[in-house]
């Protein structure tokens, strides 16, 4: 079906604006070839959640997906956010993607799911008719377990024996359900990539992964590299010791009122390590607090990810 192999670190960039609001093409290409350059990063997610995705237009949508294979020159796979609700509508926004280049699509559960649940058989049927109109390979998305979209372990196993679907982000965010559905997925469904998102939990699912498909990667790629090779190698020490290393980018980033606000801090931590002149967002995101800014990048400092500060000599 796919020799698309995202065994490794498959970061979902932020999605970079002028200061007046408008999608930054250039610094798309700066951000996209510095995530490209290194060996461990094996795709690039856009149009998702921490790239704002759903705040663009169909014109911007498809746009950013050309800005961010040219600016891999196409050596990375570029990987799209399927996030319309309707399925139709869905299966359309897959076909454009597509065209436009990208290698596979990520589907995200129709989102009135959120409140109201789904019937038995939607999310299947979901997949089964965007993979049958646009022919783009597809990643099931499991979603957080205190949601109605999550999707119990039948319907996984279900989603996965499809047609178009050969891997699977995994952000359950529960750690007894991760702990007893993946082995039963790893059994049942052999061939499935099983990626992490728990961009705040990596160190309890790193170790029964393929990868890792985390906004996080788009910040700090390095040591999320050393952190999948570890987990892959049973090396839990090691996998400790860059846990704890990151723990405190983790906690400016992650620990927030609204993991939404994630985005925003990884604006402005790309910002603190040089990749993007400024952190400016889309609404309904919001800047973050008077001093956030410090906080993020005090934090990436101590885990070596940004230079430090220049001592300046008392005259």
């Amino acid at each position: 079906m796919t020799s698309l192999d995202l065994r490794g670190l498959v970061p979902a960039p932020v999605t970079p604006f002028t200061r007046d609001g408008e999608v930054d093409h250039a610094a798309i290409q700066r951000l996209g070839s510095w995530l490209g350059s290194f060996d461990g990063v094996k795709g690039l997610v856009v149009l998702g959640h921490a790239g704002e995705g759903t705040f663009l237009t169909q014109d911007e949508q498809v746009a950013v997906i050309e800005s961010f294979i040219k600016s891999t020159d196409g050596r990375v796979p570029v990987i799209a956010g399927i996030t319309l609700e309707g399925t139709k509508v869905a299966a359309l926004e897959a076909k454009r993607a597509m065209a436009a280049g990208a290698a596979a699509g990520l589907v995200y559960p129709s989102h009135g799911w959120l409140r109201f649940g789904y019937q038995k058989g939607a999310p299947q049927d979901r997949y089964r008719a965007i993979f049958e109109e646009s022919g783009l390979p597809l990643i099931l998305f499991q979603y957080p377990d205190v949601t109605t979209a999550t999707y119990n372990l039948e319907t996984q196993l279900e989603i996965a024996a499809q047609p178009g679907v050969f891997a699977m982000k995994n952000g359950v965010r529960n750690m007894r359900r991760w702990d007893t559905e993946i082995p039963v997925i790893r059994r049942e469904r052999p061939d499935l990539q099983i990626l992490t998102c728990h961009d705040e939990y990596l160190l309890h699912t790193m170790f029964d992964v393929d990868g890792a498909l985390v906004g996080y990667g788009g910040l700090a790629p390095e040591p999320l590299i050393e952190f999948i090779a570890a987990g892959k190698a049973k090396d839990y020490a090691k996998a400790r010791a860059i846990h704890d290393r990151l723990l405190p980018v983790t906690r400016t980033v992650y620990h927030r009122g609204s993991h939404m606000e994630g985005t925003v801090a990884l604006k402005h931590g790309l910002v603190a390590r040089g990749i993007l002149d400024h952190a400016t967002v889309r609404s309904p995101l919001l800047p973050l607090e008077p001093g956030a800014d410090l906080e993020i990048a005090d934090a990436l400092r101590s885990a070596g990810l940004v230079r430090q500060p220049t001592a300046i000599a008392a005259e």
